[in-house]
C-alpha cells in the first residue's frame, strides 16, 4: 500500500518544446512527472535549467502545476534547453535537440542520497546521459534507487550503444517501442524474429524481469518473467502523438508502485497514453475526473 508521503523521482531533461503553433514545457522525464502528478502521486523532478528568462519561466510553469522545483538546479553557464519540434502529416513529432544545455550538467548533491533511496521508483532515460557530467550523476543515483525504470526513448544522433547496454544492465523495468526493440537486437547482431523472442533475449541478457513494449495503434505488451500480457490500443481521434509514450509510462507507474495486477496496471497505461494522444501537447490541462470519464467511456 502506498503511504501519503511516498513519491516518484523523474530524472533528466526539462525544456521548452518549440512547436509551429507555440512553445510548451516538455522533456520526456518531465512529461512522465507531469502525468504521474496528475494521477494523484507526489513526484520530484531532478533536473537543471539555465540562469535565464527561459529557466525562470519554466520553473514558474512547473510550480504552477503543483510540482516541486526543489531539485531543479540552476546553471550559471549553460542555457535552459530548447527543442525545435516538427509535426508531420501523420501527427508524428520529430525533434531537433540542442546540445550543451543546462540539463547536460546535473550535479550529484548530498541531499540526493536520501531523495533517491526513499523513492518508490526512479525514472530515467538515455538522452539525459549524452554528456559526461549528467551521465556520471545518473550512474551514481542508480546505485541508490530501489526500483529503476528505464524509458529507452532513443533520440538520434544521441544514441550511445555502450551507454544503452550499461543502463539496461542497471534497470529493473524497461519501456521501449517496437523500433527500439529492433535497434537493441541490432546492437547485439541478433536477428529480430519476434517480439517474444526479442523480449526473452533482452530479459535474459540483462537480468530484467519486466519489459513494457508499446506499439502505437497495435496496442502494448507487458512481459513479466515468463508471463506476458497483450493489450489493445484505444480507438481515438489523434490530436498529436507528442508525449503519448510518456503518459503511457506515467499511467503504468501510478498502478505498478501500488502493486496492482498486470491487467489493471496496463489498462491505466493504455488509457492515459490514449487520453493524452487525444489532446494537443504532452502536458495538457486536465484533472483525474476528466481522465476517469474518458477511461470509462473508451476502455472496456
Amino acid at each position: 500500500m502506498i503511504s501519503n508521503n511516498s513519491y516518484v523521482v523523474c530524472f533528466g531533461e526539462v525544456l521548452w518544446d518549440i512547436f509551429p503553433a507555440g512553445t510548451k514545457a516538455g522533456g520526456a522525464p518531465f512529461n512522465v512527472a507531469y502525468n504521474v502528478h496528475k494521477m494523484g502521486l507526489d513526484v520530484k523532478m531532478l533536473s537543471r535549467v539555465g540562469d535565464d528568462e527561459l529557466g525562470e519561466k519554466l520553473t514558474d510553469q512547473i510550480k504552477s502545476w503543483g510540482i516541486t522545483t526543489e531539485y531543479i538546479q540552476v546553471d550559471q553557464q549553460n542555457p535552459t534547453s530548447t527543442v525545435i519540434a516538427k509535426i508531420d502529416e501523420h501527427n508524428e513529432a520529430s525533434y531537433e535537440i540542442i546540445n550543451n544545455v543546462a540539463w547536460d550538467y546535473i550535479d550529484f548533491l548530498p541531499e540526493h542520497k536520501n531523495l533517491i533511496a526513499g523513492a518508490e521508483a526512479f525514472v530515467f532515460g538515455s538522452l539525459s546521459a549524452r554528456n559526461e557530467k549528467t551521465k556520471k550523476t545518473l550512474l551514481e543515483l542508480l546505485e541508490l534507487a530501489e526500483l529503476k525504470i528505464f524509458d529507452v526513448n532513443f533520440r538520434p544522433p544521441f544514441i550511445d550503444v555502450d551507454l544503452i547496454k550499461e543502463l539496461l544492465h542497471k534497470a529493473d523495468i524497461v519501456k521501449m517501442n517496437k523500433s527500439e526493440m529492433r535497434q537493441i537486437m541490432q546492437f547485439f547482431s541478433e536477428e529480430y524474429i519476434s517480439e517474444d523472442e526479442s523480449a526473452a533475449f533482452i530479459q535474459s541478457h540483462f537480468s530484467i524481469k519486466e519489459i513494457i513494449l508499446t506499439k502505437g495503434s497495435k496496442g502494448a505488451r507487458y512481459f513479466i518473467g515468463n508471463q506476458n500480457y497483450g493489450f489493445s490500443a484505444v480507438s481515438i481521434e489523434i490530436a498529436d502523438t507528442v508525449g503519448s509514450g510518456d503518459a503511457f509510462l506515467a499511467g503504468f507507474i501510478s498502478k505498478r508502485i501500488q502493486m496492482k495486477s498486470p491487467e489493471e496496471t496496463m489498462k491505466e497505461a493504455v488509457s492515459l497514453g490514449a487520453f493524452i494522444t487525444s489532446k494537443f501537447g504532452a502536458c495538457p490541462d486536465y484533472d483525474r475526473e476528466e481522465f476517469q470519464n474518458f477511461k470509462n467511456k473508451n476502455v472496456e
